[in-house]
């Protein structure tokens, strides 16, 4: 694992742009915008944190959100990475669920301010 590396998922935006704010904390940062790029990123790298938005979706087949196939990942390529969720909290029933099978450090929800979420990033 690589203590200063930082992959962001921004599936859907919607809120500021955190990079500068990752940067300043140390971080170097690869941002995605799907998790099969963010999973192809990570057969060759170990961050040290996941910032990603989660989302439920009644059309998924074979899961409740947009994160279970990239968590699995982590888990796949034993990456213990601290996992930042960005939410809306009409999802929360949702991630609940998918939190009873894999690990999410912290949960942010939206409107993220960047003060909130730099003081997430600092207690990890």
């Amino acid at each position: 694992m690589d203590d200063r590396e930082l992959l962001a998922l921004v599936e859907l935006g919607g809120y500021p742009n955190f990079v500068p704010l990752y940067q300043r904390l140390g971080y170097r940062v690869e941002m995605v915008n799907s998790v099969r790029k963010a999973q192809a990123w990570l057969k060759s790298h170990r961050p040290a944190v996941v910032v990603a938005e989660f989302y439920a979706d009644p059309q998924f087949r074979d899961r409740v959100s947009n994160l279970e196939s990239l968590l699995a990942t982590l888990q796949r390529y034993d990456i213990e990475a601290w996992v930042v969720v960005f939410l809306d909290t009409d999802y929360l029933p949702h991630l609940e669920k998918v939190r009873t099978r894999y690990n999410v450090h912290a949960v942010l929800t939206y409107p993220v301010q960047a003060d909130e979420l730099e003081k997430t990033l600092q207690n990890l």
